[in-house]
């Protein structure tokens, strides 16, 4: 298998060439996620795991979820050769499924966040109009939010930003916009949701 390394924070991580590698979209959302030591968090499709890590570094218990078994086991050697694999789990699954009836502090999401092209890719593929995934993600959020908790996910451009935040409203949380940073041919804005 081949793999690709990246850095983040002075860490070193493997990247398997079956797993979304950490671009300008990853890097942005881990600077704008903050938490306390002792934080229970959750990092849902965790690819090869910058988010856990990111979590894992400021002193959270991490349970990182994914529908890619290559990701998991991505995530599970980049927390291992970083000395992190007492505070963690790892999940297999699709979303909130793998860890039903639990809430968390905080809950980080990177999806997939591209209109559907007609080629089926997991890790870009957002569905038709690029946000089913995140509204479905919004959708169960509440179960799974511990009160004070706090949710950090991102968005393109290219999907309906105003839809977002309607539908965070709907659901019952308030959210601030953490960041806007123009890239090539889309702004990405980092959402900081809560109760």
């Amino acid at each position: 298998m081949r793999m690709r390394k990246v850095f983040f924070h002075g860490f070193e991580l493997i990247v398997y060439d079956s797993v979304y590698e950490p671009f300008e979209d990853s890097y942005l959302l881990a600077e704008n996620v903050r938490v306390m030591p002792g934080t229970s968090a959750l990092d849902i499709g965790c690819g090869c795991g910058i988010q856990a890590i990111n979590l894992l570094r400021q002193g959270a218990i991490v349970t990182a979820t994914d529908i890619n078994k290559y990701a998991l086991k991505n995530t599970e050697e980049n927390i291992k050769r970083l000395g992190f694999s007492s505070n963690a789990k790892i999940l297999y699954g699709d979303l909130f499924e793998p860890v039903k009836g639990k809430k968390f502090d905080c809950i980080v999401f990177n999806p997939p966040y591209l209109p559907n092209n007609g080629k089926e890719d997991k890790a870009l593929d957002g569905g038709k109009k690029g946000n089913e995934l995140l509204f479905r993600f919004i959708e169960h959020l509440p179960r799974f939010l511990k009160k004070n908790g706090s949710a950090y996910f991102i968005q393109s451009s290219i999907t309906n930003e105003a839809e977002t935040k309607q539908k965070l409203k709907y659901v019952g949380f308030k959210y601030n916009v953490l960041t806007r940073k123009h890239f090539f041919f889309e702004d990405l804005v980092v959402f900081k949701a809560f109760l």
